[in-house]
């Protein structure tokens, strides 16, 4: 929960794993059905629920979890259906994608340039306005029904301060849209 009653959901964190002895791509697709395209082989697994991905030099990035000790348990979980050693494993975090809702109907169409901690533009294809924060390093997509997905995020915490701060700042520039 942020301050100022804005509930933070992570939607997803991507974490890269690196097993001691690389994933060999060709065997995911022998011994898993693992599909190859682009460069990388990908797995789906059932339990936990994640998306494997096994790039070019042999490390595991896992996509489609919330928590990080989720993305572990799966990426262990993918070693030990290939028959490989999980001890060693080193995790890097990357960015995510987290969801909040203002609670308010937005003119996001007004939202656009130099605003705030940010730069901001509207995309008529999404129907939202999406703003490049810099106080907060994300890129943050605001659509008309308050609701606010932020990706490029590095933490939850900085999600949920970036959320009271363009609150406020939609507040003080009248973006906000009064119900009768």
């Amino acid at each position: 929960m942020a301050p100022a009653g804005i509930e933070v959901r992570v939607e997803n964190q991507l974490v890269r794993f690196i097993p001691r002895v690389p994933v060999d791509q060709d065997a995911v697709v022998a011994q898993l059905g693992g599909t190859a395209t682009g460069g990388v082989v990908i797995k789906i697994l059932d339990a936990p629920r994640a998306t494997i991905v096994v790039d070019a030099e042999g490390k595991i990035v896992v996509h489609g979890t919330q928590r990080i000790e989720t993305a572990r348990i799966a990426a262990k979980e993918f070693l030990l259906q290939m028959g490989l050693d999980d001890s060693g494993l080193t995790t890097e975090i990357g960015t995510m994608v987290a969801s909040f809702d203002l609670e308010e109907t937005i003119a996001v169409e007004t939202i656009t340039g130099k605003i705030g901690a940010g730069e901001a533009q509207y995309d008529a294809r999404l129907g939202c306005s999406i703003i490049d924060d810099s106080r907060h390093d994300l890129e943050l997509h605001v659509w008309p029904n308050g609701r606010c997905i932020a990706t490029g995020a590095h933490s939850p915490k900085m999600v949920a301060m970036a959320a009271v701060y363009w609150k406020n700042n939609f507040s003080e520039n009248g973006y906000f849209i009064q119900r009768i």
